[in-house]
């Protein structure tokens, strides 16, 4: 890799598995040093930790469960703390829970709006407070937030909508300090979120490449977008998605 990110800092949230794991790799790979949050895949989170320093990263992993914002500032202040800045921030965390409409709970959809748009404002908050000019503040939506696609996901969408729309508010809120914001989103994609077989292969005849996305694909966006190259970029939802919504 070419270490375009030699010297800084970076903070992955929902870091241990699917694209988040694969934006700390790159990341590192790219020669940051990566903090990264969890919430409950201790193992997952150790393994990846491992792997990065065995390779020579810098890597802290920081057990923080999204929906409590307390968590949330204190994932940052560890990064700080541990690493003596923060330059990059990728709210990656998010959570899927589909249901009918009927039978969807206030408890579920109170939770999905905490962690997928609430810790992702209490995320930007606290560590815009530690950026400087060149910082870069990421968030993964999704394209649901442009095309839903499928029943059971309106309050999934709502979500993502929410993470476009703050993107923008944001990179107003921060551009007269020289730090970027924009939102990455992806189509479908194959992870741990994303696990069945019957569904991909449903999905194959939506994209326009006949394959549904790689997480290292995710993971090269957010590498542009942290880069120096991308410093001219801000206020903008990018949609990685291969051609399903073309």
């Amino acid at each position: 890799m070419s270490q375009s990110l030699s010297g800084k800092i970076a903070l992955v949230t929902g870091g241990s598995r699917g694209i988040g794991a694969a934006i700390v790799r790159r990341l590192a790979a790219d020669g940051a040093a990566v903090a990264f949050t969890y919430s409950s895949s201790e193992a997952r989170a150790k393994a990846v930790v491992e792997e990065l320093e065995t390779a020579g990263g810098r890597v802290l992993s920081i057990h923080a469960d999204s929906a409590d914002a307390q968590a949330v500032r204190g994932a940052v202040s560890l990064t700080v703390n541990r690493f003596g800045g923060l330059d990059i921030l990728v709210s990656n965390a998010g959570i899927l829970i589909r249901n009918p409409l009927d039978d969807y709970s206030l408890e579920d959809f109170d939770r999905m709006f905490a962690v997928n748009v609430r810790a992702v404002f209490v995320g930007v908050q606290a560590a815009a407070r530690h950026m400087k000019e060149g910082g870069r503040v990421i968030t993964i939506g999704s394209v649901t937030a442009e095309r839903s696609g499928f029943p059971t996901s309106a309050v999934y969408s709502m979500t993502k909508g929410a993470i476009a729309s703050m993107t923008r508010g944001l990179a107003r809120d921060l551009g007269p300090r020289g730090i970027t914001v924009n939102n990455i989103q992806p189509g479908p994609t194959v992870t741990e979120m994303n696990p069945n077989e019957e569904d991909h292969e449903r999905l194959k005849p939506l994209m326009a490449l006949g394959r549904l996305g790689e997480d290292r694909e995710i993971a090269g966006l957010a590498a542009y977008l942290a880069s120096e190259e991308a410093g001219f970029v801000t206020g903008a939802s990018l949609t990685i998605d291969g051609g399903y919504l073309a």
